[in-house]
């Protein structure tokens, strides 16, 4: 019995690598934290982490203390060790440096920074007119609204700075606030190199097709600049080297670079972080987009919510600074919060609180606030039938609801026009929080298929049957296409059935869909998959059973994708024991940028 328990429990046979008794236990859990997405043990928690380690490990009477006297067991001073011992955190060597290393960065950017604001400030005021003319005098405030131009007072910021971070929820103005950026920075020099890139190809092309059709004032020559941009992903950025986890582009090679803007970035695992920052010159100004509240990355460490929530309160900012932003600002939307704070990420941080998609107080901005709120009487008062328009809850799987939602499909399967039909196509979609069993991807996405094929909407003649909805599961860069997208499958003008693409220029790709190796189909996707798109109407169909991922920033990522309508097919225990889990990945990067990164 306990060889099979070995062969199937992957972080026994971690911790059975190594020699040392005393050691197993702790590596077994830091191999655990690991795979959920953790960079490290937190050895203050042992109590409570003590019943996820199987019956025959068991720590010592001192516990943690027999760390420090392990030969694998280095510390910040001795580094040439496979695990690393720092402020009651374990962590293996090379989550340690990635760590490390970030913070260093991070530094070396902030303190670059330091002898060109007096410059930049002069620059900035000389573009008065053009930043009041991008800023206008809001007049549709509600007593509700915070008043404050939080807007203005990013992009100060990510002007005046090297390294900014813009958080904010759906609707908020993120890539707004960036175009309006830009837009100063061409003012001020024609010549910026400007990059665009995100973790994804798919989010990188929205970001860049957002940046461009902004409804900002631009003069013919920053205009012809916006359309010059180019997104790439950050791995085509940095450009890899086949065959290894390096990059041709790193800290001895730096990206030549006046302004790098990189969305999504909650989506971002330590390690890519850091490759990423390593590969910027400290003069270059870095801006980071995301929602601090959404999921995070997959792989290894939650970065950007890491680094918004280092601070104990953001959008304070000293005397001085809130001076400079207040001469742009209209009377009443300046800044009154004034603070003095040593922290290295202050004035670094802005959260835009404002949503022009979604009311904190009605519909879907109530539901999603009151879910990353933890807000139990919220949640269950809108769980009552007819209790809000935008956001219907189902709590008993109704199969009515679920064939009604669906039925949606037929606008776009009987849309004649390709171009159109793929618009319609994305203005609704299922999403799914797993992949197993009766609420998984496949499983929904069958049931789909079979409900339209019975109303004879499709016909399952093959794998690549007419109007089939493909996402695509990687990059075809040869094909313009990327990792998210999606298309129809759909005969060309000689009847050979054509995988369909809209492009960011509005114009339709078409691709022989056997080129098309690693796609799937997309009536329902995963949550995952669905961060950064939005759409018109989304149902959300949670799993029946218990399942660890089903956390607040899941459900709140899948609610939050909806621009006019949202349903959810869950319990009420479902949905209130999803509310009250949070990700709360272990990492040393908030203590460590507090006390170490200023300190060097």
């Amino acid at each position: 019995m306990r060889n099979l328990i070995t062969i199937n429990d992957v972080h026994q046979q971690f911790a059975d690598y190594f020699e040392q008794p005393d050691l197993k236990p702790f590596l077994y859990l830091l191999s655990k934290k690991l795979s959920e997405g953790h960079i490290c043990l937190d050895l203050t928690q042992l109590q409570a982490e003590q019943e996820q380690l199987p019956e025959y490990y068991s720590f010592r009477d001192n516990g943690p203390a027999v760390l420090a006297h392990q030969p694998l067991i280095g510390t910040a001073e001795t580094l040439n060790k496979p695990f690393i011992l720092h402020r009651d955190k374990l962590y293996m060597q090379r989550y340690y440096l990635y760590e490390t290393a970030l913070l260093q960065y991070i530094r070396s950017l902030i303190v670059a920074e330091e002898p060109l604001r007096t410059e930049r400030a002069a620059a900035l005021l000389q573009q008065r007119q053009l930043v009041k003319q991008l800023f206008p005098p809001a007049t549709d405030l509600t007593p509700d609204d915070d008043p404050v131009d939080w807007q203005l007072a990013a992009a100060i910021t990510g002007i005046l700075n090297n390294f900014t971070i813009i958080t904010g929820g759906p609707g908020t103005g993120k890539t707004t606030t960036v175009a309006k950026i830009l837009a100063i920075l061409y003012a001020i020099d024609p010549e910026q190199k400007v990059a665009l890139a995100a973790p994804t190809g798919k989010a990188a092309a929205r970001m860049a097709e957002s940046l461009r059709n902004a409804a900002i004032p631009k003069d013919p020559l920053i205009a012809a600049k916006f359309r010059e941009l180019a997104p790439s992903t950050i791995h085509r950025l940095l450009k890899p080297v086949k065959g290894t986890p390096y990059f041709r582009h790193n800290s001895e090679n730096p990206l030549n670079y006046d302004v790098i803007i990189v969305d999504e970035c909650s989506m971002i695992d330590l390690a890519l972080f850091t490759k990423l920052l390593a590969a910027i010159r400290p003069h270059t100004r870095i801006i980071l987009l995301g929602d601090k509240d959404q999921l995070a990355s997959v792989e290894a460490g939650s970065l950007f919510g890491d680094l918004c929530q280092a601070q104990e309160t953001l959008n304070y900012f000293s005397a001085p600074r809130a001076a400079l932003i207040n001469q742009f600002a209209a009377p009443a939307q300046q800044i009154t919060a004034i603070a003095t704070s040593t922290h290295p990420l202050f004035e670094h941080v802005v959260e835009l609180r404002r949503s022009r998609r979604f009311s904190g107080h009605t519909g879907i901005g109530k539901f999603s606030k009151a879910l990353i709120q933890n807000n139990t009487a919220v949640i269950r008062d809108m769980m009552a039938p007819g209790a809000d328009e935008q956001v219907v809850i189902d709590t008993t799987y109704s199969e009515q609801l679920f064939e009604q939602f669906i039925t949606g499909y037929a606008s776009y399967i009987q849309e004649k026009d390709t171009l159109t039909a793929l618009r319609k196509m994305n203005e609704l979609r299922v999403l799914v929080a797993i992949r197993d069993g009766s609420q998984g991807l496949p499983a929904i996405n069958r049931r789909i298929e079979k409900y339209l094929s019975d109303k004879k909407y499709i016909h399952l003649t093959s794998a690549f049957y007419e109007n089939r909805p493909l996402m695509l599961t990687r990059n075809y860069y040869e094909h313009g296409l990327f990792n998210g997208d999606t298309g129809i499958i759909r005969p060309d003008e000689n009847g050979v059935l054509m995988a369909w693409f809209e492009d960011t220029d509005g114009q339709l790709i078409s691709v022989f869909p056997g080129y098309l190796t690693l796609a799937e189909t997309a009536f329902a996707m995963t949550i995952h998959k669905s961060q950064g798109s939005e759409f018109g109407k989304v149902l959300v169909v949670l799993p029946t059973t218990e399942v660890p991922l089903l956390t607040r920033e899941l459900v709140y990522t899948a609610v939050s994708r909806a621009r006019n309508k949202v349903y959810v097919q869950g319990s009420a225990e479902t949905l209130l024991t999803a509310a009250q889990k949070f990700v709360n990945r272990g990492s040393g990067v908030n203590t460590r940028i507090a006390t170490e990164i200023g300190n060097n």
